[in-house]
């Protein structure tokens, strides 16, 4: 395993003049040995250049990418000692799985009773013992995916194995049974782990630390507790989270923000700033309350959808929408009819020029 550093940028053109010409922004980020890391973002973001720039299938137009030290930055993957499992499976057809599962090892002259107890206990964690003497020409494209994660896997001396959207072709309820079992094989052999993904249960399920991506730029690298409490830029509250985080106009004048019209008195204590910002609530942490207590907003019933063990409400405040997470014991007004919601709580985040200031 190794720690990574990044110190760079790329520009797939020459010359880039803008923003708009840089795949990735400048950059100064590490991978910790060890760690379990997401990319997470929507397609374009500049993920997976990251993601080919750390293997070595992508040289940065500027910058440098150091293991453990060492510059790398024009060494290929396999100096450095790197994993890669792609998008779709790659597999031997005329292979048997323990096959598949083994030439990692073989191609490097492991020995070959290392090669078996290895082999084995990747299978074992992936649920594939039973399938080691079976040729990969007739398993189905989920057993071939799982395959690939084998061979990404069994090399215990990799530097880093990288994921770019392993679980694409795999059918929902096996995705979840996968990412448990990464979860476990981290946890269990300690390799450094780079998910790409434009998923955000998936990577809030697997990693350790997730960095949002958004236009070549990473807006935020944190926890998943800490993207989803305390955003710090309004892209990641609006990406993370189902649904995402209200994210509402507001200005505030000496302790009373003004939302589409109304005067609301704000709880003591809550340090929101002043002037024209943006008022961030999770759906989660909006509640019915009376109108008459600090921080309530009359809005107005548009939906009521039953999604299981709890109900989510539509609701609008002038011309803005404002969704709230409910349990089922909760008694609504009828469409079209007055709510109080408690906008200003502890939970709520301010933002100015999109970005966290309380």
């Amino acid at each position: 395993m190794a720690r990574i550093d990044l110190d760079l940028s790329h520009a797939y053109g020459a010359n880039p003049q803008s923003d708009d010409d840089y795949a990735l922004l400048p950059l100064n980020m590490t991978f910790e040995d060890g760690g379990a890391y997401a990319l997470l973002g929507p397609s374009g973001c500049g993920k997976t250049t990251m993601l080919n720039i750390i293997s070595g299938l992508l040289t940065p137009s500027r910058g440098t990418v150091h293991f453990d030290g060492v510059d790398l930055t024009s060494a290929t993957p396999q100096q450095r000692n790197i994993a890669q499992v792609f998008q779709f499976p790659v597999v031997y057809d005329t292979m048997t799985v323990g096959e598949n599962l083994a030439f990692p090892l073989r191609n490097r002259k492991v020995p070959a009773a290392q090669i078996k107890a290895r082999v084995g206990q990747i299978a074992e964690m992936l649920d594939m013992s039973h399938q080691l003497d079976q040729r990969a020409a007739g398993l189905s494209a989920d057993a071939k995916q799982k395959i690939s994660l084998g061979r990404g896997l069994v090399r215990s001396d990799v530097s880093a194995v990288l994921f770019d959207e392993p679980l694409t072709v795999i059918d929902p309820h096996l995705k979840w049974q996968l990412r448990r079992k990464l979860k476990q094989i981290h946890h269990e052999l300690k390799l450094t782990l780079i998910y790409v993904t434009h998923d955000q249960v998936e990577a809030l399920t697997f990693a350790e630390q997730i960095m949002v991506m958004s236009r070549g730029r990473v807006v935020q690298m944190g926890t998943p507790q800490a993207l989803f409490e305390r955003p710090a830029h309004t892209f990641v509250g609006h990406f993370i989270g189902s649904p995402g985080m209200n994210l509402l106009p507001i200005d505030v004048d000496d302790g009373v923000a003004t939302l589409a019209g109304q005067a609301v008195a704000l709880p003591a204590g809550l340090a929101a700033g002043q002037g024209q910002l943006k008022l961030g609530i999770r759906p989660e942490y909006t509640q019915p309350a009376p109108l008459d207590e600090p921080g309530v907003v009359q809005a107005t019933v548009e939906a009521v959808q039953h999604v299981g063990t709890y109900q989510l409400l539509t609701a609008r405040v002038g011309p803005h929408t404002v969704r709230a997470r409910l349990g089922l014991e909760h008694r609504l007004p009828g469409i079209g009819e007055a709510i109080g919601l408690g906008l200003f709580g502890p939970q709520a985040c301010f933002y100015r020029n999109e970005e966290l200031i309380t």
